[in-house]
Parts: structure tokens; C-alpha cells; sequence
């Protein structure tokens, strides 16, 4: 699979909202809103291994809504692989807790989400970003995404492919 060493060295995709377009590396929206693994005030790029997973990620609720489609190359570390299954034990994370639908609505009700709380340790242990499943609607056990925290100083590289070389991205 993508991991080797605990490193992800390859192409990543990204579906976002039309009004991120300019700044694909900002972990803006993520940060603002907060996520599954990121409370709000942390910035994240929800990225996927696969372009088709990373639109359905990013289009979760209801029909296709205006996305930009946005790849990648990266060579990123440390990342934390959620199958392992020893190392989610020690995290005292579960399979259950991973995939637990109410996040959001527990976030919205200002409660605990052990998942925003795992990836919170998993940041202050060093970690770059996670290898995770997607739980996204149409997903299989074969689509993974990797939600990275740390892209910009120390963790490696992650740059934006546009053959055009756009100002805008930088």
C-alpha cells in the first residue's frame, strides 16, 4: 500500500469549494470549519489517493456541487496508518470511534469528538497526517484518503501539478 517507512511519496488529490481555488494549499476551509480529524482553529488538507474519492468526499451532502479538482505530489512524513491496528489500540482509538457517523453533529453541539482528540495527540506526537479510509458515500474498503496537519515545514514536500506554472498557487 502507499506507505513506506511511515512516509507517502506520490500523487494526492483534492476536491474543494470553488472559493479555496486560489490557495489549494491553505487548509483554510478545514481550519475554519473543522473536520473528522481537525477541530476547528487547525488547519487540514483533506486529501485522497484517487481523484473520483476525493469528489466524493468533497460532495457528501446531496448532489455534485461546484468543486475544483486539484493533484499533488507529495513525499510526506511521518504519516500514521489507521490499519495498523496495534498502533490504534495504543492511541486507544477503535475501528468504531474511526467511523462514527455523529461527528459532526457532536461538533456542532460544541461535544467531545474522539476523533478531532486523536488527531490532536497524533499532532503533538509529530505525525504529518493520517492514511484513513474513506467513509464517503460509495466508498470502498479500497479508497483511502490521507488527511495531512503539517505540509509546509519539516514534513516533507507537497506541491500543486500545474504543468501552466499559475502564480495564483503560490
Amino acid at each position: 500500500m502507499p506507505l513506506k517507512d511511515g512516509r507517502y511519496t506520490g500523487p494526492l488529490y483534492r476536491a474543494l469549494n470553488p472559493v479555496y481555488a486560489r490557495e489549494p494549499l491553505s487548509g483554510r476551509g478545514a481550519e475554519l470549519y473543522g473536520g473528522r480529524f481537525n477541530a476547528k482553529g487547525t488547519p487540514a488538507l483533506y486529501t485522497a489517493l484517487d481523484p473520483t474519492t476525493a469528489l466524493r468526499e468533497a460532495n457528501q451532502v446531496g448532489s455534485l456541487q461546484p468543486t475544483i479538482l486539484v493533484s499533488y505530489t507529495a513525499d510526506l512524513g511521518p504519516i500514521f496508518d489507521t490499519r495498523d491496528q496495534d498502533g490504534l489500540k495504543r492511541s486507544g482509538m477503535t475501528e468504531a470511534m474511526l467511523t462514527d457517523s455523529a461527528w459532526r453533529s457532536k461538533m456542532l453541539d460544541s461535544r467531545s469528538v474522539p476523533t478531532q482528540h486523536f488527531a490532536g495527540s497524533l499532532i503533538a506526537d509529530g505525525f504529518a497526517g493520517l492514511l484513513i479510509r474513506s467513509f464517503a458515500k460509495g466508498a470502498s474498503a479500497l479508497d483511502f484518503n490521507i488527511v495531512l496537519w503539517n505540509w509546509t515545514s519539516g514534513s516533507g514536500v507537497l506541491s500543486v501539478v500545474d504543468d501552466e506554472d499559475r502564480p495564483s498557487w503560490m
